[in-house]
């Protein structure tokens, strides 16, 4: 706990994974109506916002990812030039 309250560690790409999940999730239900709806697109249109939901969500969280990855390693590297000055 002390490392999320002095943001030691970071919380938000735990938290990340849980929104793709939610984002997969809505583009699978907003698919699926799209496709039974009386005034959708179709059975076409509906197949495309799944795809493409999934594949756009996947890729917005994996470019979040990246971006606390490229902190996790600038941290690493502070820590070894620190230990270095010592």
């Amino acid at each position: 706990m002390k490392d999320i309250f002095f943001f030691d560690s970071m919380l938000t790409p735990k938290i990340i994974t849980f929104v793709y999940w939610l984002m997969l999730l809505g583009s699978v239900i907003t698919g699926l109506g799209t496709m039974f709806n009386e005034y959708g697109g179709g059975v076409f249109a509906g197949l495309g916002i799944i795809i493409g939901g999934a594949i756009g969500s996947r890729i917005w969280c994996e470019l979040l990812i990246v971006l606390f990855k490229i902190h996790e390693n600038l941290q690493k590297i502070a820590n070894k030039s620190e230990e270095k000055s010592n």
